[in-house]
């Protein structure tokens, strides 16, 4: 009994939690895109996936930092109170969550793994065309491979990354715009955007599609950036859209895939206006990123947790404890 308590406490901490900060990110995240317009489309996209990971480790911290100590240093074994419904209608609603979101991830992993096995009957290699990724700083080898049942550009893998391409992309991209596009997919390898796919697909909840959608669009417009250094690349890449969007995949990409054009229409044509209007003021300065105040930020984080814990921990146990009865 002590155990299932245990449990049905610390997953409807979870839940309440979860779904608390879910909410307020469902209704905030537009003003703070909204904000960040003025800064690049990389950094849109790590603002976008850091608010929609914050709900899950918050809720994920708490309960492992604060609720299941306090349930187990503060609750008393020996006593048999009952346990009402309200505690274990959340805590299964805690456990659905994380059950559903390990389902969808290893239903994407299995997915994608079936998409890249039709891909590899009878794909080819362009020897000529293994990318040495240390050029761009991605620190291994990516190969691009022709497929005749491939996406017409598409990135695959999360361990092992390839790059595949299908036949009447080959014929229909002239060599510049191939290697403008092939950038733009080796971009998607180096930020690991097919891992954060599957992480956002580990931590479904309701209600965030549209958040997602606005993260994936911003990896791409991202991937376009880093991909070209002049307005010539850009046109080239324009044109590859343009062309590329006019080709009918034989069927849509896998979920942890990233393709060059895969988004609606209206997407597309942003990504092109925005190509077509390119300059040298919109693709700025590499970032730099120090991790001074990221360790600062933890340090004193720690330091504060640690000088409160212990009254924290009572806290909790109290909220739990009001929770249970």
């Amino acid at each position: 009994m002590f155990a299932m308590r245990g449990i049905a406490v610390s997953f409807s901490i979870f839940a309440m939690l979860y779904g608390a900060l879910s909410v307020a990110v469902c209704g905030l995240w537009r003003s703070v895109w909204l904000a960040a317009q003025r800064y690049s489309a990389r950094r849109c996209a790590n603002l976008l996936f850091v608010l929609r990971l914050l709900p899950f480790v918050v809720a994920a911290g708490v309960t492992f930092v604060l609720a299941v100590p306090s349930f187990l240093l503060l609750e008393p074994r020996a006593v048999n109170e009952p346990m009402g419904a309200v505690p274990v209608l959340l805590g299964l609603c805690g456990m659905t969550l994380l059950l559903t979101g390990m389902w969808k991830a290893a239903a994407a992993l299995l997915q994608a793994s079936r998409a890249v096995v039709r891909w590899s009957s009878e794909a080819r290699l362009i020897s000529s065309r293994v990318i040495d990724s240390s050029s761009i700083d991605c620190g291994a080898s990516v190969p691009v491979r022709v497929s005749a049942v491939a996406p017409p550009l598409a990135a695959a893998g999360i361990l092992r990354p390839s790059v595949w391409l299908s036949r009447a992309a080959e014929f229909v991209l002239s060599e510049r715009e191939f290697e403008t596009a092939l950038r733009h997919e080796i971009m998607h390898v180096r930020r690991r955007d097919n891992l954060r796919k599957l992480i956002l697909r580990l931590v479904a909840f309701p209600g965030m599609a549209e958040l997602e959608r606005a993260w994936r669009e911003a990896t791409e417009m991202a991937a376009d950036d880093a991909a070209v250094s002049s307005a010539a690349e850009a046109l080239d890449l324009a044109a590859a859209l343009i062309k590329l969007s006019r080709l009918t995949p034989l069927e849509p990409p896998a979920e942890l895939t990233t393709a060059l054009v895969h988004s609606p229409a209206v997407s597309v044509n942003a990504r092109v206006e925005r190509l077509i209007a390119w300059t040298e003021q919109q693709q700025g300065p590499a970032l730099r990123y120090s991790l001074v105040y990221p360790l600062c930020t933890a340090a004193a984080v720690v330091f504060t947790l640690a000088v409160t814990y212990s009254q924290l921990l009572v806290r909790m146990h109290a909220a739990t404890e009001w929770l249970v009865r």
